[in-house]
């Protein structure tokens, strides 16, 4: 009995991957037959875990999705990194999921064997977080499910939404992706009264069921997160700035995040870089970091802070000596 049990168990394991087995190549890595390859299947079948098998030539088993989630069976890096995720999750940014992230972390660790147990609590006892800048705001999961679910079957979404200033307006979209940025979630779609892509706050969503129609899918721009991060950034920025960078925009374009700003090529030797930020101070610093000749012609703020901090600078260092 041992015997076939730890058979049984390897055989789900090979399953649990994302592939199909052929029974042949089944009975060769256990070492036993196809027919006890068959009759395995059909005990994990009775047990409960949904293995599909396929007929002709690429035909095989996989294990696929049934009415109920059964056991399954993690290897060592797997449950570190799941136990570990799950910790993490307990102080997200998804109302509800910490006390979900609790209980399936209280089941794990239950059974977490010593050694792994021991990895773990190390990496917790020598971990040292630092402290948020903000609480952030939550976003509930049911919302973020059901966005999740127009986004896959492309079904288009009215949702009422409240703005920076917080006017209520009723939105009108075809929904694409969900993006994750820090504590805060967005939903980038196609708006289709304002016929563009734009981004929208989660936790300022409250969706309208049922659904709309489906959608025929647009083409995405090339990297989806840059896009939306360049400008949720810049929706934010008190002060911007167009400045011409004497370097290559590849060049620049390495020694900016897409959250700081946006690189327009001139020439191969000249382009211009779209930035933005909080205050004047940070925009020098941003600047700075170009390691790169520039010029800057607005606004007025940045340009007397910049005259001012080259004074500094200049007053910070010892004269050139005459040779």
């Amino acid at each position: 009995m041992s015997e076939t049990s730890a058979r049984l168990l390897r055989l789900l394991s090979l399953l649990q991957l994302p592939r199909d087995w052929a029974g042949p190549e089944l009975a060769q890595r256990l070492g036993v037959s196809g027919r006890t390859v068959r009759a395995d299947v059909q005990r994990l079948r009775d047990l409960g875990y949904p293995v599909v098998a396929t007929r002709g030539n690429v035909g095989g088993y996989r294990l696929g999705a049934g009415a109920n989630l059964p056991p399954l069976l993690l290897d060592d890096d797997e449950a570190v990194a799941v136990t570990v995720g799950l910790r993490t999750a307990t102080g997200g940014a998804i109302a509800g999921i910490e006390e979900a992230s609790l209980r399936a972390l209280a089941k794990l660790e239950q059974v977490l064997p010593s050694r792994l147990r021991r990895r773990v609590s190390t990496l917790q006892t020598y971990t040292v977080p630092v402290p948020r800048d903000d609480t952030g705001p939550t976003v509930d999961t049911e919302v973020l499910m059901a966005l999740a679910a127009v986004c896959r079957d492309r079904e288009r979404l009215r949702f009422d939404y409240a703005d920076n200033s917080g006017a209520a307006t009723v939105r009108a979209v075809e929904p694409y992706r969900l993006v994750n940025w820090g504590r805060r979630w967005y939903l980038f779609a196609w708006d289709l009264d304002r016929d563009d892509w734009r981004t929208f706050r989660v936790d300022r969503m409250r969706p309208r069921i049922p659904t709309g129609p489906r959608f025929a899918p647009r083409e995405l721009p090339d990297d989806v997160a840059a896009y939306v991060s360049s400008r949720v950034s810049a929706a934010a920025w008190r002060y911007r700035t167009r400045v011409t960078v004497h370097a290559p925009a590849e060049v620049v374009g390495m020694r900016i995040s897409p959250a700081v700003g946006v690189v327009e090529r001139i020439d191969e030797q000249t382009c211009v870089l779209d930035t933005g930020a909080d205050t004047v101070e940070t925009l020098g610093a941003y600047l700075g970091l170009l390691d790169a000749d520039f010029d800057v012609t607005g606004p007025p703020e940045l340009v007397a802070y910049l005259r001012r901090l080259t004074a500094r600078y200049a007053r910070s260092t010892p004269p050139t000596p005459d040779r």
